[in-house]
């Protein structure tokens, strides 16, 4: 994503809504508690849930590396299942990644008066239509359209086709920039692990509400 250093509108003080990685896994004891790939969920989820959507991560190589190893497993649960279909269109709220532009811009929002709020990817695999958007509550947001198309069981390409930058009562738009794919790893009706191009790492979930421009 870009990182044009444009003001955004101040905000007062925001508090990220947080889901409860407790809910998560808490979600079923029954016999599925005892499932390979609940067991994986559970075990990759509570090592990123005191990550600060990966801001902490960039300096502990050691939880990096046990992150990956998780990611890795659940991925082999996932291999040879189908994460292009239906079940990929969603507004998915970013939990952790290791994308350098996102984080660099989660950490630097207060530069510009605001604060970061959810990361999201929106995807409609019917419309063929992908956003990555930040969110700076209460008004502002940063989103990148792209145009997307299913390559394979896991594997999406997508093109990025514009970029727009919005406040309260104004837009500055920006020119497109990039292409590439990502694959989704593991999908399930709560979590969804991505590993992209450039061999960066996202873990999101399924959003309570979905996103519109």
């Amino acid at each position: 994503m870009a990182t044009n250093c444009i003001s955004l509108p101040a905000t007062s003080n925001f508090s990220l809504p947080r889901r409860s990685f407790a809910a998560v896994t808490r979600s079923s004891l029954t016999d599925q508690s005892q499932s390979p790939s609940l067991a994986a969920k559970r075990h990759l989820l509570r090592l990123v849930s005191d990550q600060d959507r990966g801001l902490k991560t960039q300096s502990n190589p050691q939880k990096l590396s046990q992150i990956i190893e998780a990611i890795d497993s659940l991925a082999s649960i996932g291999r040879g299942t189908v994460t292009t279909d239906k079940s990929l269109s969603a507004t998915w709220r970013m939990l952790w990644t290791t994308e350098k532009e996102q984080l660099f811009i989660i950490k630097n929002a207060s530069i510009f008066g605001t604060s970061a709020g959810d990361v999201l990817q929106v995807i409609d695999v019917e419309q063929k239509t992908l956003n990555n958007v930040i969110t700076f509550p209460p008004d502002g947001v940063f989103f990148v359209r792209s145009e997307i198309q299913v390559a394979s069981a896991q594997r999406v390409n997508f093109q990025f086709t514009s970029a727009v930058l919005r406040g309260k009562g104004w837009e500055f738009p920006l020119p497109p920039f990039g292409q590439g794919w990502f694959e989704s790893l593991y999908i399930d009706d709560e979590i969804r692990v991505v590993k992209d191009i450039r061999q960066d790492y996202l873990i999101v979930e399924r959003a309570p509400y979905s996103w519109k421009e």
